[in-house]
């Protein structure tokens, strides 16, 4: 069943290809907008009004915290219980490297703090941090799927592969819009390669 979302499609793929077609759209206009720029670098508050912008007009609960438990196969992603703890502590966690604005990234993927759209709205975070601490992006377009998705899921337990792929596709066209939108493709998405699972905790 396709998540409730204020463009009444009761249709999973139809939902998932407009769901793409305007984060895109939206994705353009904050890009465009000069937006990130204003916003302060690695805050959770940051990635809420990238979150925001790109999903307000397809969920309601767009830039905020989901209120259901999500786990991935094995893995649980943080406990709504514990959500709020995890996200302070992910805030105070030091950027003035690649290696800790990584190890940051990794973190709030663990957090997965929305209920879906987590992966776009934070790669462009990370790449808003990386810009502003480092004047480097992630050129995506360099990095294979597979290989991020796999690293992903690991990355909890050992980080290095992560690393090491984000690392060897840095680039300094930090301004170019094409660069930009590849982090936004929904094939990188977990949601399109793992399943999840969600409990609600009225349950």
């Amino acid at each position: 069943m396709p998540l409730e979302n204020k463009l009444g499609i009761t249709n999973s793929a139809t939902l998932a290809k407009e769901e793409e077609r305007i984060s895109k759209t939206r994705a353009v206009e904050l890009f465009e907008s000069g937006l990130l720029a204003s916003l302060p670098a690695g805050t959770f508050g940051t990635l809420c009004r990238i979150h925001a912008h790109l999903f307000s007009d397809i969920y309601d609960f767009a830039g905020k915290l989901r209120t259901v438990n999500m786990s991935k196969g094995n893995f649980r992603f943080a406990p709504l219980m514990y959500l709020g703890a995890a996200l302070e502590s992910i805030e105070k966690m030091p950027q003035s490297t690649f290696d800790e604005i990584v190890e940051k990234y990794v973190e709030m993927n663990i957090a997965h703090p929305f209920r879906e759209g987590n992966g776009r709205a934070t790669r462009i975070w990370l790449d808003h941090i990386l810009k502003t601490e480092l004047g480097v992006v992630v050129d995506w377009s360099l990095v294979n799927k597979e290989d991020y998705l796999l690293a992903m899921e690991r990355s909890p337990v050992r980080d290095i592969e992560i690393k090491y792929l984000l690392k060897n596709a840095l680039t300094d066209k930090v301004d170019d819009r094409q660069t930009f939108m590849k982090g936004v493709d929904h094939s990188y998405e977990y949601e399109g390669y793992f399943a999840y699972k969600a409990e609600d905790l009225k349950k």
